[in-house]
């Protein structure tokens, strides 16, 4: 299944360029990151779910790589264009062997399962 995207062909091409680079600094960040590493957490301050996804990744001795931006009150328009890359409404948005796994509850059930282990042995 795919998720529609506005094709490019129904933007204007005055604004184009406008719509292909706005705020994607942290989508660059977080590329290069899911490249480098296994595991990445992408979170904010004040949420306490990315601290969640961190504690049972910790105590499933599974190493990751954290990258947090801002918090509610700051840096929300940046972290928007991280939910349009992925798609994903919330943080933390985890990252494995690149593959986009969901949030905190999702990481919970893919250690429950032995999914994320299999996930890491491929």
């Amino acid at each position: 299944m795919q998720r529609p995207v506005l094709a490019t062909t129904s933007i204007h091409p005055a604004i184009q360029n406008f719509v292909a680079t706005n705020r994607q600094q942290l989508v660059t960040e977080v590329q290069a990151a899911i490249a480098a590493h296994p595991v990445v957490v992408v979170g904010m301050g004040q949420n306490p779910m990315p601290k969640k996804a961190r504690k049972l990744l910790d105590a499933a001795g599974v190493a990751h790589h954290d990258m947090d931006y801002g918090n509610y009150l700051s840096m929300w328009r940046e972290r928007n264009a991280l939910k349009m890359w992925t798609g994903w409404p919330t943080f933390p948005m985890v990252f494995v062997r690149g593959t986009l796994v969901g949030g905190a509850s999702d990481v919970q059930k893919l250690i429950a399962n032995g999914e994320l282990k299999t996930m890491l042995a491929a």
